[in-house]
């Protein structure tokens, strides 16, 4: 098991700061080429000095992604479109009931894209914690997990959150999903992530409760806030 990366408390944002904005999470549904466009234009925003990123947090309509290293053997059965993307990892589903955040920010030198996914890591561990659940790493596997609560008991890991990112010429884009209040019956139409041997979680299951987005969003951003402090350039 990998112990996650350290993380500060997060400090207030300063007046005048440089750092990314933080947006809301956004009131509707987002299409996922939408969600494509908008980490584009942020993309460039950076490109040319316009300001220094954008973290965007969101909900996507139900949409399969396949990362640069999926296989057509992982992809749902039948016809169901998959849209292939330039982020780490393999076949993934985004959809309601999903927090996702896009931090669209270029790297500080010195640091590179494995780092981010270890700081990122422990955020989401963070906002796990928030609500009772604990997570945990797994060597040789990213994202964070389940292994014991109301819903696995002593059953194999479930996965809570997913991260896929891209970097080119420093900038970063994609990133991370949270399990929230999704339904959990469309991991079961492929392998996620390309992985067999394990199950996936949210945290509604894990609590008993119904989690939403909107509930887990304010303690993402807040954990993901020094992340993004220490990443950025």
């Amino acid at each position: 098991m990998r112990a996650p990366a350290d993380l500060a408390d997060p400090p207030p944002i300063p007046s005048g700061s440089p750092l990314p904005e933080f947006s809301d999470l956004l009131p509707d549904l987002v299409p996922y080429r939408t969600g494509l466009a908008l980490q584009q234009a942020a993309a460039d925003r950076v490109t040319t000095g316009a300001d220094s990123g954008t973290v965007i947090f969101l909900e996507h309509e139900a949409v399969f992604t396949a990362g640069r290293r999926a296989e057509r053997s992982e992809y749902p059965a039948g016809d169901t479109p998959v849209v292939p993307v330039n982020r780490g990892g393999r076949v993934t589903w985004h959809g309601p009931g999903q927090l996702v955040a896009y931090p669209i920010i270029r790297l500080a030198h010195g640091l590179g894209g494995a780092d981010l996914v270890h700081a990122m890591e422990a955020a989401l561990i963070a906002t796990a914690a928030e609500f009772g659940v604990v997570g945990h790493l797994i060597d040789g596997r990213t994202g964070v997990w389940v292994s014991q609560g109301p819903a696995t008991g002593q059953a194999p890991p479930a996965k809570l959150a997913q991260i896929g990112i891209h970097v080119g010429r420093r900038i970063v884009t994609h990133g991370v999903a949270l399990n929230c209040s999704n339904d959990l019956a469309v991991f079961e139409t492929f392998t996620p992530c390309g992985i067999s041997d394990a199950g996936v979680t949210s945290l509604t299951r894990e609590t008993g409760r119904t989690v939403t987005p909107a509930d887990a969003y304010p303690a993402l951003r807040r954990h993901l806030f020094p992340v993004i402090e220490r990443f950025v350039a």
